[in-house]
């Protein structure tokens, strides 16, 4: 395997990713033209124009929405394909090194890896796959047309709800370095909860033991829970703050005369279309940083089975992943 993460995104298909990039760059540029066009229906609606002026906008959002919709229904079926044929090669290949081993005795560990990766490992990592360029693509794109646009419209309301961002890049990391170890313990756990029930011995220290693995898999999911909402809280707090610099400075600038209120509108609409982004790139941080755990633990137990399928043909310590 790579040795890295996206090595594996990599060695997935490279034109792929390249097909998908493109389809991310074509719904980011898209993205603001729909919030021009709520400005000026506003902006028509207010001053009087004639109804068919009005109509044709209507019109015009109406096709631009389908076809941003119809964009985002090609981009995310295509991800969707990548990220389950990344998913196949993973499992395939763990079974395929199992059966090419089946002279040689494997132990209860090995065999419990071998059930975790196939069943619950393979998937989030391969479904990394479809996402991993196109993702953080798309929404920093977002991010980075409405911004502009934004502050093209009134600078100064623009910094005011770029403000509103700047804590959240403190706090995500930290709390997401947080759920990283957490969820490395609790594969640990899982692989081990595998083990035992490849044994299949029925003795009451087992029993136990597998008990206090469940129990300790409650607690550190819970505790990762925890730390997941309570970053989508904070993260939701700031944004509604964003919401009230805006309702503030827009109100202050229609009341002044120095603004119009369709341009307080399109930020209205402007800051719903960077909260999504901006979460969707937040989600898309926390899946890197977790499927970079989760990779690093399959890579490195292929890693020790190939070199104990070296050393000595009667024990292994997990199936490997072909190269």
């Amino acid at each position: 395997m790579p040795k890295n993460l996206f090595g594996f995104v990599l060695l997935m298909g490279r034109r792929h990713q390249i097909a998908i990039a493109a389809l991310s760059i074509l719904l980011f540029l898209a993205g603001t033209a729909p919030l021009e066009v709520q400005r000026r229906f506003i902006n028509a609606v207010t001053e009087g124009a004639a109804y068919p002026a009005i109509l044709l906008l209507v019109l015009a959002y109406l096709g631009l929405v389908v076809l941003e919709g119809l964009t985002k229904l090609m981009l995310n079926l295509y991800r969707g394909w990548i990220g389950e044929v990344a998913i196949r090669w993973l499992r395939m290949s763990v079974l395929a090194v199992s059966e090419h081993s089946r002279e040689a005795p494997i132990d209860a560990f090995a065999e419990g890896v071998q059930l975790s990766i196939v069943l619950a490992e393979a998937e989030p990592v391969g479904g990394f796959v479809g996402t991993s360029i196109s993702e953080p693509l798309l929404q920093a794109g977002i991010l980075v047309a409405v911004g502009g646009y934004m502050i093209f419209l009134q600078p100064l309301m623009a910094f005011a709800v770029a403000v509103v961002f700047f804590p959240q890049m403190g706090f995500v990391p930290l709390m997401q370095s947080a759920i990283n170890r957490r969820v490395a313990s609790k594969i640990t756990i899982m692989r081990h909860v595998g083990e035992g029930m490849v044994e299949h011995v029925v003795t009451s220290e087992a029993l136990n033991a597998q008990s206090d693995r469940v129990q300790t898999l409650f607690s550190t999911n819970m505790s990762i829970y925890r730390i997941k909402f309570t970053m989508n809280f904070l993260m939701n707090l700031m944004t509604q703050l964003g919401y009230a610099g805006i309702f503030a400075l827009g109100g202050y600038y229609v009341v002044t005369g120095k603004t119009e209120i369709g341009t307080v509108v399109a930020f209205i609409s402007g800051l719903s279309k960077i909260t999504d982004p901006w979460g969707a790139l937040v989600d898309w941080y926390r899946d890197l940083k977790v499927t970079q755990v989760k990779y690093a633990m399959i890579r490195d137990a292929s890693v020790d089975a190939a070199a104990l399928q070296d050393t000595s043909p009667l024990q292994r310590q997990e199936p490997a992943l072909v190269p």
